[in-house]
């Protein structure tokens, strides 16, 4: 394993299968929307999947634990990111399944065939660009429409994806009405959305939404999910998510 490690590097153990992934403390590291949309999204036995600004490749790996997805294609424009994912992939021997691309997501029609995938899935920086931001800084690129925009995500993903193939992302509530004009101008049908409140008392801070392209107009309203109880531990339905069964006994969680 530290074969596969550069200064500064860890790896972390994803509680899942046995799966684990490099990360860099000193860059971006992924977050509970990266493993909620993993886990927000279906698949068929041998659907063909891309992940568009896969980061350190956390949801092709994810995915790839959770189903027998045959093959995994994922896009990361900054190649230092991109080499870490790879470096990920080997480390779970995931290297038949899951192939990283260090591409620009808007170059990808010059590379692979439109048309052509089931299912694509982004968790794109939520952010508009500021003006005083590094543009080569990867926690500003991670987190701000630096090197792609919202329509953009969008608009790739549905030139990517065959008749009725799905779309699912994770983005914030306050951007919602930019996502639903670009995915309808881009012919993705919101179909299912659901909202993620940090608390029981708190408004929503995440959402999570699969579109269809080419679909009916219908939209499904799913109950919200809430990240912690009162006291601050994770709720039952988050660490259903994560895999482990939560027991109660005298008042105490157990995991």
């Amino acid at each position: 394993m530290k074969d596969l490690l550069k200064q500064s590097e860890r790896i972390d153990d994803l509680q899942i299968n046995n799966l684990k992934i490099i990360q860099d403390p000193e860059g971006f590291c992924f977050g509970i929307d990266a493993v909620l949309l993993a886990n927000f999204v279906t698949l068929k036995k041998n659907a063909r999947v891309i992940d568009l600004g896969t980061g350190t490749g956390i949801i092709p790996i994810l995915l790839a634990g959770k189903s027998k997805t045959s093959h995994i294609t994922a896009l990361e424009i900054q190649k230092e990111v991109a080499d870490m994912a790879s470096r990920s992939v080997q480390l779970n021997q995931l290297e038949d399944r899951i192939q990283i691309l260090p591409v620009d997501l808007k170059k990808i029609g010059e590379i692979l065939p439109v048309n052509s995938f089931d299912v694509v899935t982004s968790n794109p920086p939520y952010m508009h660009p500021k003006g005083l931001l590094n543009p080569e800084d990867k926690k500003s690129i991670s987190r701000h429409e630096i090197k792609c925009s919202l329509e953009e995500v969008i608009a790739v993903a549905s030139k990517l994806l065959k008749h009725l193939g799905k779309f699912f992302m994770v983005h914030r509530p306050q951007r919602l009405a930019d996502i639903m004009y670009y995915c309808r101008q881009y012919k993705l049908e919101p179909k299912q959305l659901q909202f993620i409140h940090p608390t029981y008392d708190k408004k929503p801070n995440l959402l999570l939404l699969e579109c269809r392209k080419a679909a009916k107009a219908e939209l499904k309203i799913m109950d919200p999910l809430y990240v912690y109880d009162k006291e601050g531990n994770y709720t039952e339905a988050i660490h259903e998510i994560y895999g482990r069964k939560v027991l109660e006994k005298d008042g105490e969680i157990l995991e």
